[in-house]
């Protein structure tokens, strides 16, 4: 199984400390074809150059291959709610990630969209359970 991980880059990185655990956790379910976006090093070492074109073609092939998505939506960010629209366009199963924040809340068109599988979660542990929960349901909704 191909995963793409999406996750905040231009619109900040103020949970990128979370984005390296998650991605291992994935590699459980399959390859992460946008591993590198949890390793700011490799992410700012491997975009530097790159036009926007080039970035945008290149990532929307990478939906395209993948057959589900993780977004991490803590931290707003223009480009995952871009790519969320696009996978929810393609009828593909999309899990958003949310740090439970104080004085801070989910955006209405993510937590009151029906087709999209939130995760509200405290501590990491938290929120790879509820991963694990969601990929056994895929397995088996795909095994009926």
């Amino acid at each position: 199984m191909k995963i793409y991980f999406a996750c905040s880059i231009d619109g900040g990185r103020t949970h990128a400390h979370l984005y390296p655990e998650i991605v291992e956790h994935l590699k459980n379910f399959g390859e992460v074809l946008t591993e590198y976006f949890s390793d700011d090093n490799r992410l700012f070492k491997t975009e530097k150059g790159r036009g926007a074109h080039e970035i945008f073609e290149r990532d929307m092939n990478w939906i395209d291959q993948s057959s589900v998505i993780i977004a991490e939506v803590s931290t707003p960010s223009l480009g995952v709610g871009f790519e969320i629209a696009t996978v929810l366009n393609q009828g593909k199963p999309i899990i958003c990630l949310y740090k439970k924040q104080d004085n801070k809340k989910l955006s209405a068109m993510i937590a009151g969209n029906k087709n999209l599988h939130t995760i509200k979660y405290d501590t990491l542990e938290e929120a790879k359970q509820k991963i694990d929960e969601f990929f056994s349901n895929l397995k088996n909704e795909n095994l009926q």
